[in-house]
């Protein structure tokens, strides 16, 4: 499964973004997207998991504080 993340703290990177989600099951891939000239983050990013984990990951994060910002997470409408 596919979750779309927005509203991420400029703080976090790929790492940061995995171990908040490996707290809810097996995380295959998570990768902030970044600004191509600045390389800095854009405030979203992507997270793939297995059906069951994504579910619980989007039920428990979508909304929660992170760094002071409200994280939305949902299951992503299309590719990366």
């Amino acid at each position: 499964m596919d979750i779309y993340v927005g509203n991420l703290p400029w703080s976090i990177d790929d790492d940061g973004l995995q171990a908040l989600f490996g707290e809810h099951g097996d995380v295959i891939s998570a990768k902030v997207i970044k600004d191509r000239e600045t390389n800095r983050s854009k405030g979203f990013g992507f997270v793939e998991m297995d059906d069951d984990s994504g579910e619980n990951a989007i039920s428990t994060l979508d909304g929660t504080e992170v760094d002071g910002r409200n994280i939305k997470v949902n299951q992503s409408k299309g590719k990366k």
